[in-house]
């Protein structure tokens, strides 16, 4: 444990290597990485990386899982022993927390880092000054380079097996902050420290105690007249006077005016009024383009190997019910979750090679100011840029929102955003209706088009969540704290390591629920009511004996009209009424129920539809559809109702993976549910405008 950016995910990664898995702490989505070391031949331990924190007063919730496993109060988690990290950069910081870990009686070892980056500033530390003033083992450890790592596994091992002893004399003197009051709470909770007992009386309906024991420790409060406000801002000032003996005594400082390093040069680039906006969006930019260009390839492996495997199988397997689950039903739901696989791996190694260079901690820096006027907060910006590729991994970053209410607020908008699911769908009904021209020569209209559907996506996504705001009743103050770390070289075998683990945490979690709901669509799609289907089988038993010549034309004409007399052409027809208003007719309604498993199913129910081969099924598709004529003879495809229907597929919720990963991470079913509702009623009223608009 230590406080944010002292190294600890470095050092956990040295210490476990790839014996690591993830989790989350019991009641709360907040991540929970374990591992295994050994430390000599006869003793292994199991490491927990615990949230940082700057102190034992926490304010967000990533702290609270820190602070109540320090205090017991985390039945999952027991501590035998602590490996806090302290930066040497910033000692003095960082010892305040140091010290209060020391007045818990909990056996820790202090881990210093940054000790490289503390010489380039001109810090000299005396540690074994700092060991004796502390009354704790100090190890020097860089993770990175995994330097200093056997020492602090044998320091480790010594504390484990009580070599080291717990220091018997208090940091600062405790009970003086509240003598009466700690003395009675120490009486009726048996095992506690003077600094135990102190936060006890400050936060102790947090904790997991029995009625009783609350109203004791109450009443102890009122008794005694005890001030939390008070005791805490006393604590602080006697540690810090302590601190600074401390660091007189082992710690050489260099003169305040030493000339600035590279970092805090290179900042005054990046976080400018001017050209921090210009370089971040150049970064964010080059981010998409390569998420899009690398995971391409994989992709398409992806699709190839599946669509090769259905063929194969469909060659050899006997035309019955249970090959057509297996290669329409299973297969294709594997697919659909397989073939996200490589844009969440790219997308997150590449956040990740952000957030290890120090870079991401500057975008939410940069766009703080704006996203608060509407509720939100800068770490709100990359889950929603996240959520350009996929919206997906983009809901599972925004777990680094501490603040309730924020972190809600991110999660129901950042669906708007445009997804690279949206684009085939984009892409045919922008060359089905936008004529393609050049403006002034050189600008594509259709590009304009594009561009416009991106834009209308994060306007509306701020105007969501402006309104939201002031629903959410939610309570929390919110903290804006955000250290800005050094500037480092990315580490490569982190980037894997996380890679990897996110992708299993989509394919296990959210693939459970892809792959019920779509088995569900298959049934739909394949079943329909027996006289309909046994009628439709007849008169094309008919055709086929009457037109041998036509037998694969007559044959897909069929699967067109098995498919308008399912359940789910049954349901497309049912819907019409409804979806009329906006310029669709009942096949365009298939498609909406289809392309809720993931919204590119879209063109290939569109090719279903309309009876369309695979040879170069993107061109026939497209003169298919603008042949398609509705029952008055008018055209489907009309300039209306083409901006209608890429309007509704920009902020409808076609996407039963997104709805699985918000319920995983709100647990619960009500904000998925409220998501649901106000993003197909806001594709509705949208797409309605759109059509009135343009027809």
């Amino acid at each position: 444990m230590g406080n944010p950016n002292s190294g600890k995910s470095s050092l956990f990664n040295a210490l476990t290597g790839l014996n690591q898995k993830v989790g989350n702490f019991p009641g709360v989505t907040v991540d929970k990485k374990t591992g295994n070391t050994q430390l000599t031949e006869q003793l292994a331990a199991t490491i927990i990386d615990l949230p940082g924190t700057y102190s034992l007063y926490p304010k967000r919730g990533d702290e609270w899982v820190t602070y109540k496993v320090l205090m017991e109060q985390d039945t999952d988690v027991k501590v035998d022993m602590l490996v806090l990290l302290a930066d040497a950069a910033n000692l003095k910081r960082n010892l305040l927390f140091v010290s209060q870990i020391i007045d818990l009686k909990i056996p820790v070892v202090v881990a210093l880092t940054m000790m490289d980056l503390a010489r380039q500033k001109g810090i000299e530390i005396d540690i074994e000054g700092l060991e004796r003033e502390l009354g704790v083992p100090v190890v020097v450890v860089n993770p990175r380079k995994n330097k200093g790592i056997p020492q602090l596994k044998k320091a480790m091992a010594a504390t484990a097996t009580h070599q080291y002893r717990i220091p018997s004399r208090d940091f600062i003197t405790n009970k003086e902050l509240a003598p009466q009051a700690v003395d009675a709470v120490k009486e009726e909770i048996a095992g506690l420290s003077d600094y135990k007992a102190i936060h006890y009386l400050i936060n102790h309906e947090h904790f997991q105690l029995s009625p009783a024991e609350q109203d004791l420790i109450e009443g102890k409060e009122k008794a005694f007249n005890f001030n939390p406000t008070k005791t805490q801002a006393e604590e602080i000032l006697q540690r810090y006077a302590r601190i600074k003996g401390i660091m007189q005594q082992t710690v050489v400082e260099p003169d305040p005016l030493h000339k600035s390093l590279f970092t805090e040069k290179l900042d005054k680039l990046l976080l400018h009024r001017v050209w921090g906006y210009i370089i971040l969006l150049s970064v964010l930019f080059l981010l998409f383009q390569s998420v899009f260009l690398i995971a391409q390839y994989p992709m398409d492996a992806i699709e190839w190997t599946f669509g090769y495997l259905g063929s194969w199988l469909s060659s050899v397997l006997p035309q019955t019910w249970w090959s057509d689950l297996l290669t329409n039903g299973i297969l294709a739901g594997l697919s659909g979750i397989l073939v996200f696989v490589p844009q969440i791996m790219i997308l997150f190694g590449l956040i990740t090679l952000l957030e290890d260079t120090g870079y991401m901690a500057r975008i939410s820096f940069l766009t703080d100011k704006l996203m608060r006027k509407v509720g939100l907060n800068g770490k709100s910006v990359m889950p929603m840029i996240s959520a350009f590729a996929c919206a997906v991994p983009a809901i599972m970053t925004a777990r680094n929102i501490e603040n309730t209410k924020e972190r809600l607020l991110t999660i129901l908008v950042t669906p708007l955003m445009s997804c690279s699911a949206r684009l085939p769908v984009y892409t045919i009904l922008i060359g089905l209706v936008i004529p393609s021209k050049k403006l002034l020569g050189f600008i594509s209209l259709q590009g304009l088009v594009m561009m416009g559907l991106y834009l209308l996506g994060i306007v509306l996504a701020m105007l969501i969540s402006y309104i939201a705001k002031w629903f959410i009743k939610i309570k929390e103050k919110s903290f804006f704290i955000l250290e800005l770390p050094m500037y480092r070289a990315p580490r490569w075998k982190n980037v894997g390591t996380t890679m990897v683990q996110k992708a299993k945490i989509f394919v296990v979690d959210a693939g459970k629920v892809i792959m019920v709901i779509s088995l569900l669509l298959w049934a739909l799609s394949s079943y329909g009511p027996a006289d309909r289907m046994s009628n439709v089988e007849k008169q094309y038993a008919a055709l086929k004996a009457s037109q041998p010549a036509n037998v694969d034309e007559l044959e897909r004409e069929e699967n067109s009209e098995k498919l308008a007399n399912s359940y789910a052409g049954i349901l497309g027809k049912s819907i019409e009424p409804v979806i009329r208003p906006l310029g669709y007719d009942w096949k365009i309604g298939i498609a909406l129920i289809t392309s809720f498993a993931a919204r590119e199913v879209f063109v290939g129910t569109m090719a279903t539809l309309y009876s369309v081969g695979d040879d170069d099924s993107g061109l026939l598709l497209r003169e298919k559809m603008q042949q398609a004529k509705k029952a008055d003879g008018q055209p489907v495809y009309t300039l209306a109702t083409g901006i209608s229907l890429m309007v509704f597929y920009l902020l409808a919720m076609q996407c039963m993976s997104t709805l699985a990963v918000v319920k995983r991470e709100t647990r619960s079913w009500k904000w998925p549910a409220i998501q649901l509702a106000y993003m197909t009623g806001l594709a509705y009223v949208m797409s309605l405008l759109a059509y009135q608009l343009f027809s």
